[in-house]
């Protein structure tokens, strides 16, 4: 009787992770991790880059980007990266406080829990944020190709019928 109460937990249970391993999978890997660090002293913002496998800095945070995945255009807009985050405040030794999945749309859901810093994930993309302004900015300064000036146009009014004029 008990096996026939914990059958169907065991079918709901491999569904929902056959429905994961397919959410997995429509994903696409991206390259670069866009991220925002609040300093809740200052309360300042800032935006925050980094490569896949790539570490960088937001006060005494170490932020490494393990993986970073996009939903595919034809799907509700969602990123997700997976970040490890350490903590070196001066004079005490390294210590993980983040190590797991954020999330774009949900922030909440898997936050930092820290006492003076706030990071979140932005988008995932293939190009820069910062060479995409880069690039912007080159095809801004590029003049656009003028029309060639037209001839002056005159206007000739309709010949009147004999007799009209």
């Amino acid at each position: 009787m008990r096996s026939l109460l914990v059958l169907p937990a065991l079918a709901a249970l491999a569904a929902a992770s056959l429905s994961g391993a397919a959410q997995a999978a429509a994903t696409i890997d991206q390259p670069i991790a866009e991220l925002r660090g609040l300093d809740k002293i200052t309360a300042r913002t800032q935006p925050l880059e980094a490569k896949v496998g790539e570490t960088v800095q937001f006060g005494t945070l170490g932020i490494t980007i393990r993986a970073c995945r996009k939903a595919p255009p034809e799907d509700p807009p969602e990123s997700a990266a997976f970040l490890e985050i350490t903590d070196t405040p001066p004079s005490k030794p390294a210590a993980t406080v983040f190590s797991g999945w954020m999330f774009a749309s949900s922030p909440g859901v898997s936050a930092l829990d820290h006492p003076v810093y706030d990071v979140w994930v932005v988008s995932c993309t293939d190009t820069s944020p910062a060479a995409a302004a880069a690039q912007q900015e080159v095809d801004e300064n590029v003049p656009d190709a003028s029309p060639l000036p037209l001839p002056e146009m005159k206007i000739i009014p309709p010949a009147l019928p004999p007799g009209r004029q």
